[in-house]
């Protein structure tokens, strides 16, 4: 079902369209709140506290854009102020919960598991508007057109955070990763 269409049968009392529109985005949400936060339990209460946001002004919501980008810029807005509020961009937790690799090379897993945290820790360590571009444009595959709705800027400056980001990224892991991967 549309997700205008769905918000506007939310407006007039129907809970089981909102309902629907938490099951359609409330894993996206808890993902994209996962990669600022890299913890699982606040990206959960993040997420909760988009979903409350989002039922609680669905009124202020108008659909000169698409839900989804009015929905993620609530989530990046929330996980920058939860971000803010731990006063230690530079020092974000590296709790990977990737499942272990089903590969008989230990070294392999190992090296692999290794260059993960190495690419985190690098993302991490860049400014704020150039980890948000990176996020959504590498985790959730995010247009240029969306991030600028997202983040109320120009495209320009997304193609300009962007690739600031990515070569701050080719810098810091020089040397570790082959150079068409970044």
């Amino acid at each position: 079902m549309d997700e205008i269409k769905l918000i506007e049968e939310f407006k007039q009392g129907d809970k089981s369209a909102f309902r629907q529109l938490v099951e359609k985005y409330q894993d996206s949400v808890i993902n994209v709140s996962y990669q600022f936060l890299r913890n699982k339990e606040e990206a959960e209460e993040v997420a909760q506290d988009v979903f409350l946001k989002v039922y609680l002004s669905s009124g202020s919501y108008q659909p000169k854009s698409k839900f989804s980008t009015w929905l993620f810029r609530i989530v990046v807005n929330s996980c920058l102020n939860k971000l803010r509020d731990r006063k230690k961009f530079s020092s974000l937790p590296l709790e990977e919960n990737f499942p272990a690799p089903a590969n008989d090379q230990p070294d392999i897993s190992f090296e692999q598991e290794e260059l993960k945290r190495m690419v985190r820790s690098a993302i991490d360590s860049l400014p704020e508007n150039q980890r948000t571009v990176i996020l959504l444009n590498q985790y959730e595959e995010l247009s240029y057109q969306d991030m600028a709705r997202i983040l109320d800027c120009s495209v320009s400056a997304i193609e300009s955070r962007l690739f600031r980001a990515k070569e701050s990224l080719k810098n810091k892991l020089a040397g570790h990763i082959k150079k068409d991967v970044i």
